[in-house]
């Protein structure tokens, strides 16, 4: 499970951007808004490897989306199965 803030929600649901950058890696998303804070967000996503995740996320192309999305990288929680 992945939470952040962004500055549009609307912009950040309707974008193609994150299945353009997690689809080829294998990585599915599914998107959910918070009810009660209007700008925080989160995603179920299946991943191959947790390794995969964190290595693409250090990527330029991930900077990139992220900034497409407006997404606010320090906001970013990543939570995994226990």
């Amino acid at each position: 499970m992945i939470f952040h803030e962004v500055d549009d929600v609307e912009h950040w649901l309707t974008s193609p951007k994150r299945r353009e950058f997690l689809g080829p890696l294998g990585i599915t998303a599914r998107p959910f808004v918070d009810q009660e804070q209007s700008n925080r967000v989160g995603l179920i996503a299946e991943v191959p490897s947790l390794e995969l995740m964190q290595e693409a996320l250090a990527t330029p192309a991930a900077a990139e989306a992220m900034k497409f999305d407006g997404v606010r990288p320090d906001t970013i929680v990543m939570l995994t199965e226990g």
